[in-house]
């Protein structure tokens, strides 16, 4: 195939990936009910992770600012959810355009690889929800320097934190793949990562204290042990990948 050729095979690859997508944000924005009692159930006791955890009852209030503002984040939630949705269509788009000018074992390799990623950013995706953004709401949307000061949170300021911190714990997730890769490609060992573990649980720390703004000792360790485990998991990754 020519150039012009591969161009307009990949042309028509973005065209099904952009009509996939609008298919899935549609039927999302036509289901506003379910869509959004998701995407707001943490602002609740009610929510599951509040439930198994014993939390006292309680409901944070949202308020709208802005004229366009609710039809908008409603726009904008559904083009996300389109997204997440229609994912795994658009790897496979992606891949079977790529795919033709692999060898066999890269092919095999580039599988593995993009599989393991998305797995992972969908996880982490899920740990955010379930567990370190209601943690997140409920200390910051409760919490009150005097009585006499009521919290008025606005919900592009809670839809907009839901989105920034799904997107920060899917990439943290993905440390075991990059570690992996680089183990693959002999830049890093496990012996290195052994003996540089007390300067990864100080950055595990850090980074845990930066996702969740709060002074409560309770939610920054609940969002530093999946970091942890991730990086001793990332360790046995590496020692397995240097010894194949």
């Amino acid at each position: 195939m020519t150039f012009w050729d591969h161009l307009d095979v990949l042309r028509w690859s973005v065209v099904r990936i952009v009509v996939a997508i609008a298919v899935f944000a549609v039927a999302a924005f036509f289901l506003k009910d379910e869509l959004f009692s998701i995407v707001l159930a943490p602002r609740s006791s009610d929510f599951i992770t509040y439930r198994l955890l014993g939390v006292e009852a309680f409901h944070i209030h949202l308020m709208n600012t802005g004229l366009t503002e609710q039809f908008m984040i409603h726009m904008r939630t559904a083009m996300y959810a389109g997204l997440l949705v229609a994912s795994p269509y658009i790897l496979y788009e992606l891949f079977r355009f790529v795919s033709p000018g692999l060898y066999q074992n890269e092919r095999r390799y580039a599988v593995w690889i993009v599989g393991t990623a998305y797995v992972m950013f969908i996880i982490g995706t899920l740990v955010n929800y379930l567990l370190v953004f209601p943690l997140t709401v409920r200390f910051l949307g409760t919490y009150q320097v005097s009585p006499d000061v009521a919290n008025m949170l606005t919900l592009q300021s809670y839809v907009d934190t839901l989105l920034g911190m799904s997107l920060v714990m899917g990439v943290v997730f993905e440390l075991p793949v990059v570690c992996g890769l680089l183990g693959r490609m002999g830049l890093l060992t496990n012996q290195m990562m052994s003996t540089y573990r007390r300067h990864a649980v100080v950055a595990i720390l850090i980074v845990a204290a930066i996702i969740t703004p709060t002074t409560d000792v309770f939610t920054l360790f609940v969002v530093a042990l999946p970091i942890y485990l991730l990086y001793e998991l990332s360790i046995q990754i590496v020692r397995i990948t240097k010894r194949n």
